[in-house]
């Protein structure tokens, strides 16, 4: 079944996440189990960037996710990293 056309790019963006993640995504042994990193990064994407941008062309949304991206690995505190940003961590190691 084919859903009506996006009314904004962000529309548009939030469907495509959708798409990736809906029943074709699972293989059946627990690939979503496997990825819980992944799909951990798809909905911090999806709810700090994507929701909160309102994204005017389908060509604003790769600079706003790369944006995100430096933001998340640079600035962002994380819980499971102890409240250290993967930057700080991975210049420990």
């Amino acid at each position: 079944m084919l859903s009506p056309p996006p009314r904004s790019a962000q529309d548009h963006v939030v469907g495509v996440v959708s798409i990736s993640r809906g029943a074709g995504y699972s293989d059946g042994k627990g690939f979503r189990r496997d990825n819980v990193f992944v799909e951990r990064l798809w909905k911090s994407i999806t709810y700090e960037e994507v929701y909160w941008h309102a994204y005017e062309t389908m060509g604003a949304v790769p600079h706003g996710w790369e944006r995100y991206l430096m933001f998340y690995t640079e600035a962002r505190p994380h819980q499971a990293l102890d409240g250290q940003t993967p930057d700080q961590v991975y210049a420990d190691i």
